[in-house]
């Protein structure tokens, strides 16, 4: 009696709506579960590779020599390809002015509009796949749940049809009940917990994203303005005419 009630027994019980109801929560599971490993890895690996190029980045002599570690392809991650935006904005501001569209507000707008779209693409990128997984997590009950009732309601079909309430009768639906509860809730619970993960990791990752890019407009930005200033400076002390001691007397 134990092995005729067993899990394959209360699966040839299903119909047709139980058997969607089951396809979608391993549909919803098998999807969720996808995600939650694919980003859960992709994280990690961002992770080590942006925290080793910061510590590249933050070593370097010079702007110059970073960007130099790019072109070899060392943009791997968010920051690096941050940085990449930036000193091609700089580049590109400085060898033509305000002769392009995009940098008719000044270089420093320019800059700021470039890394400001570099974080939104980032965001956007991060949050790729977090609506599946919250989804999973918010739908899953209800699923499972309306998966109950159907069962429940297959009980009492067989009670009215057979007029006795055994358990011959009633083990099937009831069992099938259960069973839609209990894959609701293995769906749910894991796609939650991941899908809280994520958020707290790109709200972290993001700022820490905003913080390099208020470090990169002063590098670059404001650096590029000193450099220009000094410039300036050479080229005014070199057109300037020399007045000499008998022309300054008289």
């Amino acid at each position: 009696m134990e092995q005729g009630l067993g899990f394959s027994h209360f699966l040839t019980q299903l119909d047709g709506v139980g058997t969607a109801v089951l396809a979608l929560l391993l549909a919803l599971s098998v999807a969720s579960w996808y995600l939650i490993l694919t980003k859960g890895l992709n994280n990690f690996l961002a992770g080590r590779r942006a925290d080793a190029f910061l510590k590249r980045f933050w070593s370097a002599n010079s702007l110059q020599e970073v960007n130099s570690t790019l072109k070899e392809g060392a943009d791997d991650n968010a920051f690096a390809q941050l940085a990449r935006l930036a000193m091609n904005a700089a580049a590109d501001s400085e060898k033509h002015g305000l002769q392009k569209l995009a940098a008719a507000g000044g270089a420093s707008e320019f800059i700021t509009r470039v890394l400001r779209n570099g974080l939104d693409q980032e965001a956007t990128r991060v949050e790729n796949g977090l609506t599946v997984i919250a989804s999973a997590g918010s739908a899953a009950p209800y699923i499972g749940l309306f998966g109950t009732v159907w069962g429940i309601y297959h009980a009492l079909v067989q009670i009215g049809l057979s007029g006795q309430g055994t358990l011959d009768k009633v083990a099937g639906p009831v069992g099938e009940a259960l069973i839609m509860t209990a894959l609701g809730l293995a769906v749910a619970i894991p796609a939650v917990l991941a899908y809280n993960t994520f958020v707290r990791r790109n709200r972290i990752w993001l700022a820490r994203l905003d913080a390099f890019a208020h470090d990169l407009f002063v590098l670059v930005a404001v650096g590029s303005k000193t450099n220009s200033s000094a410039g300036d400076e050479r080229a005014l002390r070199v057109v300037s005419p020399v007045i000499t001691p008998s022309e300054r007397r008289s």
